[in-house]
């Protein structure tokens, strides 16, 4: 009897693998929502420091598939002296780690939690994205709530752009 062998495995994907699904990820959003990110720093750790770790009470680092630093977009002041760097930090072995035990595309997960963090630097509560996400797909929502924390901040008229009613 011959033994066939498989092919080794791949390595996974690398931190500058998956700030490049990020980057393109981040492409797909509309540019009425893409201009309130620009200063947003995206930085991919393999893991959340000791620290987070302590601060959020984690019982292991890989609890933590994202995060969210800064300040928000609706509680922002024109009157503050040196705003903090906003950064959204992915966390790439938890990350790994949901993928392969979920079997979902790395691509949407990474888009997934992308867009969760995304969902705090315009003000929504873990709370509201939950509620968002047992209504309907996150991703299918989220935009329309960024909108209204946008028109409720900046008082913009965002009802009227047709790449959003695209994207929308």
């Amino acid at each position: 009897m011959t033994k066939t062998s498989s092919p080794p495995p791949s390595p996974p994907p690398s931190l500058d693998e998956l700030k490049a699904i990020a980057e393109t990820a981040l492409k797909t959003l509309p540019d009425e929502l893409a201009h309130h990110i620009t200063d947003v720093v995206i930085r991919i750790s393999d893991f959340p420091d000791p620290k987070i770790e302590r601060d959020m009470g984690l019982r292991s680092p890989f609890d933590l598939l994202g995060l969210y630093q800064g300040v928000s977009l609706d509680r922002k002041s024109v009157s503050d002296p040196t705003p903090d760097v906003d950064m959204i930090f992915l966390y790439r072995r938890p990350i790994l780690d949901y993928w392969c035990e979920t079997g979902e595309d790395l691509a949407h997960v990474i888009r997934h939690v992308l867009i969760h963090e995304i969902g705090h630097h315009f003000g929504l509560s873990d709370a509201d994205m939950e509620r968002i996400e047992k209504e309907r797909s996150i991703v299918d929502n989220l935009p329309t709530l960024f909108l209204q924390v946008l028109w409720r901040t900046t008082r913009l008229p965002l009802a009227r752009s047709p790449s959003l009613s695209n994207w929308l």
